[in-house]
């Protein structure tokens, strides 16, 4: 709302106006509010895994493994999104890129909604059109979908959790076989959805499983168990390899 407001006051075509009211203290400290939540928020979460760990029989050591295989697999996907988001601080400003790309990380929905907002505004992400206007119109509507993200998880994780209860109670072992499924489903949606997008993608998702399934082999090796840990991250990064000498070597998309 306050975007909007100052959008109003003093619209503008020119990309630095619109980087200015990007950059505005009060959204920075909107930014780093939303960032003070998210560590406090994982303290608590970690300090829950604590006390729950001797119930579920993890001792200190499993669980100390477990925060700091978690912490070294996000290193990958965080600087897949490091690279994307650098690439839109020009048009986004630092404290919407922050919030909207850091937070909820979908790079895909915040982009394509933020298209079609401005479009809205008959306005072009970058071009000419592109004032502050189209800029609060779009951020707001970035914004908007974020919480409707998190309003529905706050909503269903609730009621789902009450048919994971009862599932249990039916049949133990189906809960350990759904949650399994149910990601392995949307990995593979995921990477398929890749193939027909060109060469690019091809090779790189192929170069990520090699690299993922070569670390998994290579970790049952006496002495190399880290790599369970190190595993994702060194995938994700040779799969960036890989897509940056595919697209240097002028392979385009498929016909």
């Amino acid at each position: 709302m306050i975007a909007v407001a100052t959008a109003s006051a003093a619209p503008s075509a020119d990309p630095n106006h619109v980087l200015s009211l990007a950059n505005t203290p009060v959204l920075w400290i909107c930014a780093l509010g939303v960032f003070l939540v998210i560590v406090i928020q994982s303290v608590i979460y970690m300090g829950a895994a604590r006390k729950a760990a001797p119930s579920v029989g993890m001792s200190r050591q499993e669980l100390n493994l477990s925060f700091r295989t978690g912490a070294i697999a996000a290193i990958g996907p965080s600087l897949a999104v490091v690279l994307v988001a650098v690439a839109l601080l020009a048009l986004f400003g630092t404290p919407a890129t922050l919030v909207r790309i850091g937070l909820i990380g979908s790079v895909q929905f915040e982009t394509a909604a933020a298209s079609i907002a401005a479009g809205t505004a008959g306005a072009e992400l970058g071009g000419p059109s592109y004032d502050q206007q189209a800029f609060a119109i779009m951020f707001f509507a970035m914004s908007l979908g974020g919480a409707m993200w998190m309003l529905s998880t706050l909503i269903l994780t609730p009621l789902l959790k009450k048919g994971e209860h009862r599932m249990a109670k039916v049949n133990p072992a189906l809960m350990t076989v759904v949650p399994a499924a149910a990601l392995l489903g949307a990995f593979l949606s995921l990477g398929f959805a890749e193939i027909p997008k060109g060469s690019v993608h091809l090779i790189t998702l192929a170069a990520s499983a090699v690299v993922m399934g070569a670390c998994l082999l290579l970790a049952k090796v006496p002495g190399m168990g880290w790599l369970r840990e190190w595993g994702l991250g060194i995938a994700i990064l040779l799969g960036l390899l890989a897509a940056f000498l595919a697209s240097s070597a002028g392979l385009g998309p498929s016909a």
